[in-house]
């Protein structure tokens, strides 16, 4: 008897990151791609039919996005196993990945070899992350060292990331599918939490934790 395959889906707002993938894991024969979404609510919507062994998920996508995806996905399945794979090398983004109930971490950068391994890892019930990512998060509980970006939710913690980039209110609050006022309201809470009076100080915050490139 040979090893089972493996069921993933791939979720990624892009086509040709999709295809790209789908490509690099046809070429295993203990891997298949059973479905592709382009978003997280269609990731969410078809999860419960599929049924994938594992799911690898980007996170900064349109829309509710991969973190609002994964806690979703794990209040309907708490046994689904996802994989984020991200274009962020920074540990912020893998701690909340981690907190949202993820099993791996991974960036984009990674060889081809490092995907496939994890696949196979968090399918087999364990948690997988990237070297680098390990060490980093590894000195910062040895340190105890803390971020106040740490206290926003995951809501606040997104409408902040599209603040620093120099988002406005109004785009934020059609990409995200909520009111201005909605977005107000985080944005409000956002600079209590912070100390911060205003967008530009958002902005040094996040280049300073390693979010946005200064």
């Amino acid at each position: 008897m040979g090893a089972r395959t493996l069921r993933v889906m791939l979720v990624d707002d892009h086509a040709v990151v999709r295809m790209g993938f789908r490509l690099l894991l046809q070429g295993t024969a203990d891997i298949e791609v059973v479905a592709e979404a382009d978003s997280g609510e269609e990731a969410v919507r078809k999860f419960p039919e599929v049924h994938p062994d594992v799911v690898v998920m980007d996170i900064s996508m349109p829309g509710i996005g991969g973190l609002e995806a994964i806690g979703r996905i794990l209040a309907h399945e708490p046994s689904a196993r996802v994989l984020v794979l991200s274009a962020h090398e920074d540990v912020m983004h893998a701690r909340r990945v981690l907190k949202a109930g993820a099993a791996g971490y991974l960036t984009k950068r990674s060889a081809a070899e490092a995907l496939i391994q994890a696949i196979r890892q968090v399918a087999q019930g364990k948690t997988f992350l990237e070297g680098s990512i390990a060490q980093q998060l590894a000195m910062q509980q040895l340190s105890g060292e803390k971020s106040p970006v740490d206290m926003l939710s995951e809501k606040e913690f997104k409408v902040f990331l599209a603040l620093a980039k120099g988002q406005s209110v109004a785009e934020i609050a059609d990409v995200m599918s909520l009111s201005p006022r909605t977005i107000g309201t985080h944005l409000y809470n956002i600079k209590q939490k912070l100390s911060a009076s205003n967008q530009a100080e958002l902005a040094i915050i996040a280049i300073r934790a390693g979010l946005v490139e200064p």
